[in-house]
């Protein structure tokens, strides 16, 4: 892209699609078969002529990397060659939208072996007299609604990235992490939340060619911030940041469809107060212990379990919760401080898929049923790991209730970082200061 952006090979594609059709085959797919992706479509905003920016559906783009909507895609099983349907442009296209690439110029752009219209996909197919069309379909389970996600087995190759892919993550992770240390040194009282979620914006795409943000920023201040998904259409990042507020960042760029996800939480005067250190640090050292422990062979939901046993020992340590801390986990009490789940895995979507493979089912427990994933670690997953101490707790016998109302105003506090699983343990691609000295000395550095 630009003078200052990663470049990506086209080859990360043909990588990829091997590794699908390598892992097809040893399942024992039947040989002829012919895998059939449709990429995403062009469409309209509600009834109007407004036509949103174009994102390509991400397994499509994870096989083939075509920016343009309306494409379909396959690969033949037994030699591995790709094809590219494409759709057959009118004239005035060149008027209104640019040149319209011939089906050659298409083979060359993408690096895949045939290109043709989609008119012609039909009797394409048939001449090749498939055994089996592979299709895509699934339901996703955090949204409920129908989604591409695939029903067989190779599919699970999206879940482990190669090299390529890992490259790209290292790239979109640095330049949000600059985004949000250039917030840490820009943020004053007064400000707008939105004005945060306006820096940080221009941050990734003036610096880094990052068009399109991987979800809705969200910028909390104050008592906001104990909202998950605060910055919604009906909240949209409007408060007034107040001296002595925390502010909670929830914000990440996305490039060449491979997103990011980071959190960060910092105090709007460049201070943390005493209380909020508490709360603050509560949260670090379930993100810290967490990053330790991982390693390949490692349940994510005993690195779920391991956060809310590290935040329920800090706060018992400064005495805003009293009792036993097994009886605390047997109760639940770590779910009303950290009601959502640890993590999720991490790469062409911000919530990744694979975090439930074939028939893994939920665990029905306060906060662990909102896990996004309930798998074994491997090496080559990214995942995100997020902590978070909420102030609104409701199992009164364990609480020291004066303590707890002296902490309510604080709002929540969350930290999330993106990792690499390696052979031994993690790569922190998140590169942000995290503890309390680090964040104050550079908010001290202010622009």
């Amino acid at each position: 892209m630009g003078q200052r952006t990663t470049a990506v090979a086209r080859s990360l594609h043909a990588i990829n699609r091997q590794r699908l059709n390598d892992k097809l085959k040893s399942a024992g797919i039947k040989a002829g078969s012919v895998i059939l992706l449709q990429g995403g479509k062009s469409i309209m905003r509600h009834n109007t002529d407004h036509e949103p920016l174009f994102r390509q559906e991400s397994y499509f783009q994870w096989a083939f990397g075509v920016c343009e909507p309306d494409f379909y895609g396959a690969i033949d099983i037994d030699n591995c060659k790709s094809f590219l349907f494409c759709p057959k442009l009118p004239a005035e296209y060149a008027v209104w939208m640019g040149e319209i690439l011939s089906t050659e110029q298409i083979k060359n752009k993408y690096e895949v072996d045939e290109v043709h219209y989609i008119e012609e996909m039909k009797q394409v197919l048939q001449a090749k007299k498939p055994s089996a069309l592979l299709l895509l379909h699934g339901k996703n389970t955090d949204s409920g609604l129908h989604t591409v996600e695939a029903q067989f087995e190779g599919i699970d190759s999206r879940v482990i990235k190669t090299d390529q892919e890992l490259e790209i993550m290292r790239y979109v992770n640095g330049i949000s992490s600059r985004a949000h240390i250039q917030l840490m040194k820009s943020i004053r009282p007064g400000m707008k939340e939105y004005e945060l979620e306006s820096i940080f914006l221009n941050q990734c795409y003036q610096l880094g060619g990052c068009r399109y943000a991987a979800y809705s920023g969200i910028v909390a201040s104050g008592a906001n911030s104990a909202v998950l998904h605060y910055g919604h259409a009906a909240v949209p990042n409007d408060k007034t940041i107040e001296n002595g507020d925390l502010c909670l960042i929830d914000m990440g760029a996305e490039y060449y469809c491979y997103t990011s996800d980071i959190t960060c939480t910092f105090p709007a005067n460049g201070k943390f107060t005493e209380d909020q250190k508490i709360i603050y640090n509560a949260a670090l050292s379930a993100n810290n212990a967490v990053e330790a422990a991982m390693k390949p062979g490692v349940q994510w939901t005993d690195m779920h379990r391991l956060a809310e046993r590290c935040i329920l020992e800090h706060l018992k340590k400064h005495d805003i919760i009293r009792g036993n801390i097994d009886d605390m986990v047997a109760a639940h009490l770590g779910a009303i401080f950290m009601p959502h789940g640890l993590g999720h895995f991490l790469g062409i979507d911000t919530h990744d898929v694979g975090g439930y493979p074939g028939d893994t089912k939920r665990i029905d427990e306060p906060g662990i049923r909102n896990l996004r994933a309930n798998r074994e670690l491997r090496e080559g997953m990214v995942i995100t790991l997020l902590d978070k101490a909420l102030n609104d707790p409701q199992q009164s016998k364990f609480l020291n209730k004066e303590r707890v109302e002296q902490l309510r105003n604080i709002g929540g506090v969350r930290i999330e970082d993106d990792v690499h699983v390696t052979a031994t343990g993690v790569e922190v691609f998140t590169k942000v200061p995290r503890t309390v000295e680090e964040i104050e000395a550079v908010m001290a550095s202010k622009n």
